[in-house]
This record gives structure tokens, C-alpha cells and sequence, in this order.
């Protein structure tokens, strides 16, 4: 078994969700076959956070979407990140004035790394709120996201706003070699085309399991990004018994690993998936948020963008979740092909948490920009 596999909540979360994420926002939304990105633990901080405020159905939904184990998770999500080098994350609640931070919310709000609490005038200065949140977003996420959200998305309503934000550095234990990066055939749903591929050969944790072959890229700092190659052309959302079983049944092999260099963005609002899972008290007059701040609070939005790439020096990605509230084996001698030649699945991992989690289907090549 690979060291520190995801904790099952949040594996059952993140696989669960994977299947509902893509489609973007209007204004950015793309082909299913274009493929996306988003930060599994990005926005379980944000929902593990709003289920602490929570109460009744509001709760009971919020606890069974996040895998039945809601004090788990958020363990699991600080452990991610303690002592993790080139991993950055923070969260902050912008409050209306007048508005009090219940003590129970306040405790778990203090549990994050870099916690903060602000008060915001909604009322007065809606958009000056927003640009607040952009800044703090692109300057926690170095610059890789500069606008988590667009004209319209605070309102002088807005009572509280719930803010988590990732920043991940990694570099491979063993980089791949740039000379050996080279034009290969890569199987895109609307054609084969060629793509740059990195190549290497060298051990690594290898699986097979539930119609998929795995391969993990180790990272320095515990990080692990793992390339999910299904039997089949398509690349299917694994199940999270499927992961699990990947996970339990690798082992170090020497592998020759021919994956492309890719980029990939996305951006969302994550209400529909989640009222897809089952999460609907959040979203209506019914919701039970009083924990937060003593007062009636509504959700209307859950907005999520990510962004990841992947070259041969690492991977470099960036994640922000708002919630805006308004009221109411043996190694063998001959390595295994294992070529990324065609729609694959990725899992960028610390520990227990998926930091990042998406498919690559038509590569974007980072270096061409």
C-alpha cells in the first residue's frame, strides 16, 4: 500500500463530486471533453467549515455528502497540510457589521491554518468587498487565480462570506530529464494529435485494479500525483471503492513513464453538484446556519476555480472556495510501459487529502504559453 492513501470521507467525497464538477461557469464553461481540474480539498475546507455552523437537515445533508465522518475529514485536511513545504492554505470568514461569530464556529474556524475573521461592508461597498476577496485570493494563490469572483457575486445582502484558499509547489524526487521530452501520438476524443511527452524510467508505486492501471509520481515533501489510465479509450470517473483498491494494491515496479506536459483551469459554482449529491436545505429558506453568526444565513453559491500544471521540474497548482452567505510487489528487472497516450485521470495527494483531482483529455501544453 502506498504511505497515507486519502482518508475514506474524503476519498468518498472527492469521487463522488468528481463525477458532478464539470461544466464551468457560463462564461468559461467547456466540453465535457475538454477536461477539468478543481481542489477537492479546497472545497471541503469551505463545506467542513459551513457543516460546523450548521444544524438539522442542513447539517445531516452537509455530514453525508462529506462521507459520514465530518470530524475525520477535517482532521484529515490538517494533517494534509502540517509541516508540508510548498503547500500554502488559508482560510478567512468576512462578516457584516453587527453580526457576532458564534464561540462553537469561532473554535473551528481557529483549527485551520491561517485563519482569519474580517468585518466587511456588504451594504455600503459590495464591490469594494469583492475586490478585497480577489486580492487576498491571488496574492494567497501567488498570482494563479487573480479573480475568484466576477461583477454580481456580493451584493449589499451578503452577510457573511466564507473564504478558503490553496497554493501547492512541488518538485518531483526525480525530475524528469527535458532532453527526453518529445513529440508523441496522444489519443484526444476529437483526434489523435501530437503532444510533447516526458519520459522516464525509474521506480515507482505501480497498480492495477477495477479495469485501471495507476502509477504515482513521488513528489519531495510527501506529495504524490497519481495518473489513472483506464483499459478502455474513455476515462471513465473511478469509483472510490476503485481508488481505494489502486491505492491498496500498489507496489514499488520500475516503470517507464511516457506522460504529456498539461495545463488545466476550471471554474465553478458547485451548488449544482451539490444539490446533485443530495445537498438542498444549504440552498433554500430552510437552511439552518445559525451557528455561524446567530443569525438566519442562506447560500446561494459555493464558487470553486482551480488551476494545475505539470512539467518536468513538478507541478505548480492553485485552488479558492467562496461561500457567499446572504440572510435567511518485487521490482522487476524489465520496466512496464506505462504511456499517457490517451484521456487519463489525475490525483495530486498529501497525506489523507486530494489536493487536486480531474482528467486530462486534449493536453494543453504549458510551456506554449
Amino acid at each position: 500500500m502506498i504511505d497515507g492513501p486519502p482518508h475514506p470521507a474524503h476519498l468518498e467525497f472527492a469521487s463522488r463530486l468528481d463525477a458532478l464538477v464539470p461544466g464551468g461557469l457560463p462564461e468559461e464553461a467547456l466540453p465535457r471533453d475538454e477536461g477539468h481540474v478543481w481542489s477537492p480539498y479546497s472545497a471541503a475546507e469551505a463545506l467542513t467549515l459551513v457543516a460546523a455552523g450548521a444544524g438539522g437537515r442542513t447539517r445531516a445533508e452537509l455530514d453525508e455528502v462529506l462521507g459520514g465522518d465530518r470530524c475525520g475529514h477535517a482532521a484529515a485536511l490538517r494533517a494534509a497540510a502540517e509541516g508540508a513545504p510548498g503547500l500554502r492554505a488559508a482560510v478567512s470568514l468576512r462578516i457584516r457589521s453587527g453580526l457576532r461569530v458564534r464561540p462553537g464556529f469561532a473554535a473551528a474556524l481557529a483549527a485551520r491554518p491561517g485563519a482569519a475573521v474580517r468585518t466587511a461592508d456588504f451594504a455600503a461597498d459590495p464591490q469594494g468587498v469583492r475586490r478585497e476577496v480577489n486580492a487576498e485570493v491571488s496574492a494567497a494563490t501567488g498570482g494563479l487565480l487573480p479573480e475568484l469572483l466576477g461583477p454580481g457575486s456580493v451584493g449589499p445582502g451578503t452577510r457573511a462570506l466564507l473564504l478558503s484558499a490553496l497554493l501547492v509547489r512541488l518538485r518531483w524526487k526525480h525530475p524528469f530529464d527535458p532532453a527526453l521530452t518529445a513529440p508523441l501520438p496522444f489519443r484526444a476524443p476529437g483526434g489523435e494529435r501530437r503532444v510533447p511527452m516526458m519520459r522516464r524510467t525509474a521506480e515507482a508505486p505501480y497498480a492495477e485494479a477495477a479495469g485501471w492501471r495507476m502509477v504515482s509520481l513521488a513528489g519531495r515533501g510527501g506529495f504524490f500525483l497519481d495518473v489513472l489510465l483506464p483499459d478502455g479509450p474513455a476515462a471513465p470517473v473511478p469509483a472510490a471503492a476503485d481508488l481505494d483498491a489502486l491505492y491498496r494494491a500498489a507496489g514499488p515496479r520500475l516503470v517507464s513513464v511516457a506522460l504529456p506536459r498539461f495545463e488545466a483551469s476550471h471554474r465553478t459554482d458547485l451548488a449544482g453538484p451539490l444539490r446533485a449529491a443530495g445537498v438542498r436545505a444549504l440552498f433554500s429558506p430552510a437552511a439552518e446556519l445559525s451557528g455561524i453568526a446567530g443569525a438566519p444565513l442562506l447560500v446561494d453559491s459555493v464558487v470553486h476555480q482551480a488551476r494545475l500544471r505539470v512539467d518536468e521540474d513538478g507541478a505548480e497548482g492553485a485552488a479558492a472556495t467562496a461561500v457567499p452567505a446572504a440572510p435567511g510487489g518485487a521490482v522487476r528487472l524489465r520496466p512496464l510501459r506505462f504511456t499517457a497516450d490517451r484521456p487519463f485521470r489525475f490525483v495530486l495527494r498529501r497525506g489523507p487529502a486530494v489536493l487536486f483531482l480531474g482528467r486530462v483529455a486534449s493536453p494543453a501544453d504549458p510551456a506554449a504559453g
